[in-house]
């Protein structure tokens, strides 16, 4: 059995930060949140991290990121490209937005031969997370449906104090298997937990604490690739007529469709660990903070890279 692989969605950090060179370090010694990511990777046993970027922002990445990775795990490249869409199908004159998260993961197909961990590149997981999902992927699994995990956290541990966010909110059986994940949007905190609205603030829906949400950390297995492509030109008939600029084929709707065809079965492994992303600039004095409070508390060492 190969041994389970870390894959990065990184492609969409250049447009998001205004290019890489402007990415604010969250450490005491210029760390960055994915720094934290892949130290956390390494520790809980992996080997081998895949980094999905763009060719627009590889000499850039290379320069702030990958050559500096490369010295703790083996690292290897590939590129999520606007034009990787299946045969019959073109890109709408003046689309230049990527397809979405589960056309990016289809990128990795040619560097992923076994169980792999999915995660975003600017989201800060803990590492608790990190070894919760290394060992779900390495242990064995029995045939039948494709098995896929998903690492949940609960919603209060995932809002802004400085704004709305969007997240993927979840249910499970009494087993601990997702039966749900939709997409809710202007979430905002409230004293209980989070609300929700997906009118544009018409009406309102209450998450109370404990409420799970996904935040794009996965264990999927080399099935997805197959499956994901394989859904992919349905995904396009359906909305390149609707919504040809912007439409994206997203990791959650895509497994959520899977599971409600009886194709695949995602275990939810909760962690406890507080998610933390810089969504608004406003939160990133609070990040640093946390993460100076587990460098003194000893979770890491300072520099973090020695």
């Amino acid at each position: 059995m190969e041994k389970p692989v870390l894959v990065i969605m990184a492609a969409g950090i250049g447009s998001r930060y205004g290019g890489l060179k402007q990415i604010d370090p969250i450490g005491a010694n210029g760390e960055l949140i994915i720094d934290y990511s892949i130290y956390d990777a390494v520790g809980a046993g992996f080997e081998k991290v895949v980094f999905i970027i763009t060719r627009a922002i590889e000499s850039d990445f290379m320069e702030v990121i990958g050559r500096r990775i490369e010295k703790y795990v083996k690292a290897e490249y590939v590129f999520q490209d606007i034009n990787d869409i299946p045969a019959g199908y073109s890109v709408p004159e003046g689309r230049t937005k990527p397809w979405g998260t589960a056309q990016a993961i289809l990128a990795a197909r040619r560097a992923v031969r076994g169980p792999f961990a999915a995660i975003n590149a600017d989201d800060f997981y803990g590492p608790s997370a990190y070894k919760t999902i290394y060992d779900w992927l390495a242990a064995p699994k029995p045939g039948g449906a494709m098995q896929f995990a998903m690492v949940g956290y609960r919603i209060e541990n995932t809002v802004s104090d400085y704004g709305s966010v969007t997240r993927a909110v979840c249910e499970a059986d009494k087993d601990g298997y997702l039966t749900s994940i939709a997409e809710r949007h202007l979430v905002e905190k409230t004293p209980g937990g989070a609300r929700f609205s997906d009118d544009k603030g018409k009406t309102w829906v209450e998450l109370p604490a404990g409420t799970l949400v996904s935040m794009n950390f996965w264990g999927l297995s080399p099935d997805f690739f197959k499956a994901a492509s394989d859904d992919f030109p349905g995904f396009l008939d359906k909305h390149l007529n609707d919504n040809p600029l912007k439409c994206e084929y997203l990791l959650p709707n895509e497994i959520g469709a899977q599971i409600r065809s009886g194709a695949a079965t995602v275990k939810v492994l909760e962690s406890l660990d507080a998610w933390h992303g810089v969504t608004y600039r406003e939160d990133r004095p609070t990040v640093a903070r946390e993460v100076a409070a587990m460098h003194e508390g000893g979770v890491y060492p300072t520099p973090l890279w020695k």
